[in-house]
């Protein structure tokens, strides 16, 4: 980058995508001489504008550059007073003046999100899925006077899945890859190698942007036609129909590939045959018999609602009352009466608590109701959502009738027959309390890493899902229950889901034990068991969470009273790893749920199965509807979109350093998100010759090996005393040599699988790097000869400060071990920290004197002093430096 030609540039633009192209191409060298953009909105600057300020770039926001199709004087004398080389025009609104973008020694160029010459005009990425069109991209052109006509530069072109959206498109391809091609193309044109190829008439296209009016919905063609006209026009201006004589705009459209599920018929405007709502959505049907389903409707009033529910989207509407529900009523009205003894007459607009009810008066109504009604299911909550006596009457009635039972949870289980037992998985997106396929259908395999064989299929979440998700916590947060139920009663509901937990931990840790490779005992007691732990000692601090009182100056003769209050957050996303599945989510989870906010979580791609089972633990425990959604996918999708997305207000991560601070830095441009960061670790531990020598060896063992080393806490570097360095060796390779490694599910085996092949032949690598360096392999270093992804207990001796092992963290089952000279505690703690990590640490000896010392001057979040891994609910937990941020657990 240093020795390539740099060119003083000016950017035109706006929006995030312009922010990144200006970062890459100063990154690279160029000098960016002038930033010319929008006005700030509402007082909140553009994001391009923002980057260029911090930087010291000239900033230039002009609202036009013409007037009556005229340049401004002005406005284009201030552009040629900073003296471009090249315009660089990643995403422009305005109209650019062309003695402007002649003006530079090498003109202008401008991505354009189309191949062209097809679809000209500002709406590409749409008309690029209304025309159905097999391949999308983009194009960077010179500029030129004619629209999006000038000679190609450089262009790139991607697949366009069967259910792409324009978001999908522009995150999976438009928008990292269109950065990487600008920079390329501004350095073509610096080296003198970009070219200008003229662009062809055939094929060429022009679009303009479509207006509302002409987005209605022809359904007198195949599925897919209809499908590509309604993606094509998803989010803006949306495509419409007419649905009981009301204009109706679908959003959300998959072509299904399978069976038509079972519905309820709904005649559509110019359909040949009727819709169907199901559990699902809306299913239309094309001229070929085939069929698309539609996820969202949204009304004329702007009231969007699930399709499957267009049937009972109504439902506050009156129902008429039979005679016997007359005379219940009545005897209703009476006990409300006896009640509100200070109202003359009860009306169907009389509020139960307005009229002077407290919560003693609530118990009292529902157990004279429950004498009266026999049978009756009625709860206190159900007077707090209903206070009015004419919504009370209808709750009543509805019940009686058994209309307003929950929907039963439906689960397609995948059941297997292991460890002596049937093990029910379900392997689908758990959204707003159900279980559903992804968005675009899309599964993926999740493997056993005992055999290498396949679990089952689980679903591959889109970014469409988790919008769905996203906003199913929303609305639990704003206006469910949940975000109006009593502390207490919230944790008695997460008591009883720990107490679910507790009734299946067989079968949780079975499932973790063949997703994850986790042996089956350790599962039972740290994967599953601090997860029940975890969630009983959160549950007990729902009703605990307590501001304070401050004293202030009092400004006389006034007397103010001045106090905090702690609020939940609202929605809150996490992201977890795959070597403790279900604790991971414990451990982030239970604390948000304790504090009142609803939860969007990702398991790791590759160990989905516990979180999913947890799901629908949730169901049987009470939670309500949308306050816990499980998305499984991948991180740079899903994880991604939960980073960017507005209406999320914090982000938990546990994973890798590199990927935390991507997470940091999208949640700080999004919306200012907050972030907890759980990151990498290299934790040293440090054995002094006045150690209990059997102790340090069974717990330095424990300290490497646990969970077959993947372990966040895990001692990446043991140093141990030279005079006992020896001594320690020897035993650590008698006990070394005596562990089993097998299946998981045995109960006498010490060692399981690693993950997933990936990180087994990182391991293997790792190893590879260690002894070329020279560090000593005193055992192991291979993969088990044997089905699955074993990999021997591994001990590295003679590991020098510079070295590869001695810096990076393995994840994995790798003892490194480096000597220090006897009595040299300063030296050995200027080695520990010389680190960018510091999430753990360790220290062995009987002198109180020297662990308090050594422990003090240990820069990592958590010091172990004559143990090893032992982490409890009550304690907090996280890091320091690089390892990270926030803490998990405790108060």
């Amino acid at each position: 980058v240093y020795y390539q030609n740099k060119l003083k540039l000016a950017l035109i633009g706006q929006s995030l995508f312009g922010q990144e192209v200006y970062s890459q191409l100063r990154k690279n060298g160029h000098k960016v001489v002038g930033v010319f953009t929008v006005p700030d909105k509402d007082g909140k600057a553009d994001p391009l504008a923002v980057a260029a300020e911090k930087d010291g770039t000239p900033v230039f926001k002009f609202p036009r550059w013409r007037v009556k199709g005229k340049p401004i004087p002005d406005v284009v004398d201030a552009y040629k007073s900073i003296g471009a080389e090249l315009n660089v025009l990643p995403f422009c609104s305005q109209f650019i003046p062309m003695n402007v973008i002649d003006h530079p020694k090498h003109g202008s160029i401008i991505y354009h999100p189309s191949i062209l010459p097809a679809h000209r005009g500002a709406s590409a990425i749409n008309w690029t899925l209304i025309h159905g069109d097999k391949k999308a991209g983009f194009s960077i052109f010179w500029a030129d006077d004619g629209l999006d006509t000038g000679p190609i530069l450089l262009q790139r072109e991607c697949p366009v899945e069967p259910n792409d959206t324009v978001d999908t498109l522009y995150n999976r391809f438009l928008f990292p890859e269109g950065i990487r091609g600008m920079v390329e193309a501004v350095q073509l044109i610096a080296d003198g190698k970009a070219p200008r190829i003229p662009q062809s008439e055939e094929g060429a296209s022009y679009e303009g942007i479509q207006k509302k009016d002409n987005c209605k919905v022809s359904f007198n063609q195949p599925a897919e036609a209809i499908h590509n006209w309604i993606r094509g026009h998803d989010k803006v201006p949306g495509a419409w129909t007419v649905i009981d004589g009301q204009v109706v705009t679908l959003y959300g459209s998959s072509l299904l590939g399978g069976s038509v599920p079972t519905g309820q018929p709904l005649d559509i405007e110019g359909t040949s045959q009727p819709g169907l709502v199901t559990s699902n959505g809306l299913v239309l049907f094309g001229t070929d018999g085939k069929a698309l389903m539609v996820r969202n409707l949204q009304f004329e009033d702007g009231k969007m609602i699930p399709a499957a529910k267009y049937f009972s989207a109504g439902e506050s509407v009156s129902v008429e009352l039979t005679e016997e529900e007359k005379k219940t009523a009545k005897q209703i009205r009476a006990i409300w009466k006896g009640i509100l003894s200070n109202v003359p007459k009860v009306e169907e607009s009389t509020d139960f608590f307005k009229s002077g009810a407290a919560s003693m008066d609530v118990v009292r109504l529902v157990e004279e109701i429950k004498q009266k009604c026999d049978g009756l299911q009625l709860q206190n909550e159900d007077v707090y959502m209903a206070t009015k006596f004419e919504d009370f009457i209808q709750l009543v009635v509805r019940k009686l009738r058994g209309e307003d039972k929950e929907e039963e949870l439906i689960v397609d289980h995948v059941i297997k027959n292991i460890n002596n037992m049937t093990v029910k998985m379900p392997h689908q997106c758990f959204i707003n309390g159900r279980f559903e396929d992804a968005e675009n259908g899309k599964t993926y395999d999740t493997v056993n890493p005992t055999d290498g064989s396949v679990i089952c299929k689980v679903s591959y979440a889109s970014v469409g899902d988790v919008d769905r998700a996203v906003a199913a916590a929303k609305d639990a947060f704003e206006t469910g229950p949940w975000g109006n139920m009593n502390a207490r009663d919230r944790g008695r509901l997460l008591y009883k889901l720990a107490d679910l937990m507790e009734e299946h931990q067989e079968e949780l840790a079975t499932i973790e034990a063949i997703d994850s490779g986790a042996v089956y005992t350790l599962a039972l007691k740290t994967h599953v068991g601090m997860s029940i732990q975890t969630f009983r000692y959160f549950a007990g601090w729902c009703d605990k969470i307590q501001g304070t009182t401050i004293p202030i100056n009092q400004a006389r003769p006034n007397h103010n009273l001045t106090f905090t209050k702690k609020e939940p957050l609202g929605v809150c996303a996490i992201v977890i790893p795959w070597n403790y599945p279900l604790m991971m989510l414990a451990w982030k989870s239970a604390a948000c749920l304790a504090a009142g906010n609803t939860i969007v979580l990702k398991p790791a791609q590759v160990t989905p199965l516990t979180a999913l089972k947890f799901a629908e633990l949730t169901v049987k425990a009470g939670i309500p509807k949308g306050v816990i959604n499980i998305i499984p996918g991948s991180g740079g999708l899903v994880g991604q979109r939960m980073s960017d997305h507005p209406d999320i207000r914090k982000l938990g991560f546990t994973g890798s350093t590199p990927i935390g601070k991507h997470i940091m830095k999208s949640c700080a441009l999004s919306n200012l998100k907050k972030v907890s960061l759980e990151l990498g670790g290299k934790s040293p531990l440090i054995i002094f010759q006045d150690c209990d020598l059997d102790k340090a060896v069974r717990m330095g063992m424990g300290s490497v090996f646990f969970n077959k080393g993947e372990n966040c806490i895990a001692a990446g570097r043991l140093f141990v005393e030279e005079s006992i360095h020896d001594e320690f060796l020897r035993r650590v390779l008698e006990e070394v040599k005596k562990m089993k490694i097998g299946d998981p599910l045995d109960r006498s085996t010490d060692h399981g699988p690693q993950n997933h092949r990936a990180h087994m032949e990182k391991l293997l690598e790792y190893c590879e790097i260690g002894k070329k360096e020279g560090a000593t392999l005193v055992y192991g270093g291979q993969q088990v000869q044997r089905p699955g992804y074993f990999m021997e207990p591994t001990v590295f001796t003679d590991v020098e400060d510079h070295m590869y092992l001695a810096k990076e963290e393995s994840f994995g089952p790798i003892m490194v071990i480096s000597k220090f000279k006897d009595g040299d505690v300063d030296g050995v703690l200027q080695r520990a920290n010389d680190t960018e990590f510091g999430l753990a640490s360790g220290v062995f000896t009987r002198d109180i004197n020297k662990a308090m010392y050594v422990s003090e001057r240990l820069e990592a979040g958590t010091v172990f002093i004559n143990t090893y891994n032992k982490t409890d609910v009550a304690s907090p937990f996280g890091g320091f430096k690089q390892s990270g941020f926030g803490k998990d657990l405790g108060k």
